[in-house]
């Protein structure tokens, strides 16, 4: 089984949301199996920042469900989406 880089992005549900404890809630969340690669900020406007998480899953069907289930269930986070899945070689 191979493994891929997974970039999934979380939506804070304002400009006000604290991201440092939001970064600290994606560290924590992370299951096992699953290992962080890294988070980035980016901008989108109005204050707005998102948080693109990097990590890498096994290429098996359903690999990101988990990690998305938990990241959805992070405190202000509105919505998460999966923006890129690439192959390790």
């Amino acid at each position: 089984m191979g493994e891929v880089v997974a970039t999934i992005k979380l939506m804070p549900e304002n400009p006000e949301v604290d991201l440092e404890k939001m970064k600290k809630e994606v560290e924590e969340s992370i299951p096992d199996k699953v290992d962080l690669h890294k988070i980035e900020e980016e901008p989108i406007a109005f204050g707005l920042v998102a948080l693109n998480v990097m990590v890498v899953v096994g290429d098996a069907e359903g690999g990101t469900e988990i990690i998305e289930d938990k990241l959805a269930q992070i405190e202000d986070v509105s919505n998460i989406e999966v923006t890129d899945v690439r192959r390790l070689m």
